[in-house]
Formats: C-alpha cells, sequence, structure tokens
C-alpha cells in the first residue's frame, strides 16, 4: 500500500465521518417532535451512544 493510497483512504474516511457528524448535528437541532416523526433516536439511548473523542473517526463504521 502506497503513501498516496493510504492518505486518500485516511481523506475518504475523514469525510464521511465529518458527513456523519454534520447530519446528526442537524437532524439534532430539529424539534423532538420532528425527530421523533423520523424516527430518530430517543434521549435514553443519546446518553448510552456518546463520543469518544478526537480520532474516534478513525477506523469507526
Amino acid at each position: 500500500m502506497s503513501i498516496l493510497s493510504s492518505l486518500g483512504r485516511i481523506a475518504t474516511e475523514f469525510s464521511a465521518a465529518r458527513a456523519r457528524y454534520q447530519t446528526e448535528r442537524a437532524i439534532r437541532s430539529l424539534p423532538i417532535e420532528l425527530q421523533k416523526d423520523i424516527g430518530w433516536p430517543e434521549a435514553s439511548d443519546t446518553k448510552t451512544n456518546s463520543r469518544n473523542g478526537v480520532g474516534s473517526w478513525a477506523g469507526a463504521k
């Protein structure tokens, strides 16, 4: 595996993680009623699904 292919893979993973984060942020900014209508997880589910901090996107699928 060359350095360029490794960098490309890392950039692709970072881009996908950023898109997921932005989507989650947009959905969480909606009123609770709309979140329920689209089937977004309840507040009790989000407490157990916390972020691990910087670098948590690496390898996380």
